[in-house]
């Protein structure tokens, strides 16, 4: 994409995550089901975190647009490498773990992530907004312009760390609350748990790995150095 169009885009993208995030937050409170929003609010579930780091991240794209066509370059290859960190370690892995996992776990048993009287509360387009759509907005932002991706080891323990906080934010809100942000986390023993979410992170690290692949595979090395000029 041309940088017009690209920042067209980038502008579209950050209102409907804007948009999207904004309608979540404002479920109406009375119609809440109290065994769903409890302590901690939307703020514990992945899906809303993710919606916010889109949010962010499309807006940071959409500066970086901004800044080169006013040919700020010096302001927008800082702002380029913070849109670049963002994308390759979190906002890619992070909205395909959410989109892929979220459906593979809902069609198996709904009730497990997504119970039933959450229906009656978000209408089935935000369902989708929230856990459909993400995954070829990722997809698209791969396609629209190239990303350099951090050194693995870094990338990777980024990633790891962020993955930990997330961890540690679930079983925080069940040391206070005695009840686990996913229904589905109440059918492990301690162990099994740990499983889980070590097995969690293997497939996030593994989407991790797939971007940086599909980002290579279609722009090679020899766009990165340029990119900021066109």
């Amino acid at each position: 994409m041309d940088i017009p169009t690209l920042a067209a885009y980038h502008c579209l993208a950050f209102v409907w995550y804007f948009f999207i995030a904004y309608s979540i937050m404002h479920v109406r409170t009375e119609e809440r089901p109290s065994e769903v929003f409890l302590y901690g609010g939307q703020w514990k579930y992945l899906t809303v975190l993710n919606l916010v780091l889109q949010a962010v991240f499309y807006g940071v794209s959409f500066l970086a647009d901004a800044l080169r066509l006013i040919k700020k370059l010096r302001c927008a290859k800082c702002v380029i490498s913070s849109r670049d960190l963002l994308f390759s370690v979190l906002a890619f892995p992070v909205s395909t773990f959410v989109s892929i996992s979220f459906w593979i776990l809902y069609t198996y048993n709904r009730e497990l992530v997504y119970p039933k009287s959450l229906d009656e509360v978000i209408p089935h387009w935000l369902n989708h907004a929230m856990h459909t759509a993400v995954l070829p907005f990722a997809l698209l932002e791969i396609l629209a312009t190239p990303h350099r991706y951090p050194a693995k080891k870094k990338g990777l323990i980024l990633l790891g760390f962020v993955a930990f906080l997330y961890i540690s934010w679930v079983l925080w809100i069940y040391s206070v609350t005695g009840e686990w942000v996913y229904p589905l986390f109440a059918l492990f023993s301690p162990a099994g748990l740990t499983a889980f979410f070590t097995g969690s992170l293997a497939i996030i690290i593994s989407f991790y790995n797939f971007g940086e692949f599909l980002n290579r595979m279609i722009w090679g090395q020899s766009k990165f150095r340029f990119s900021i000029l066109f």
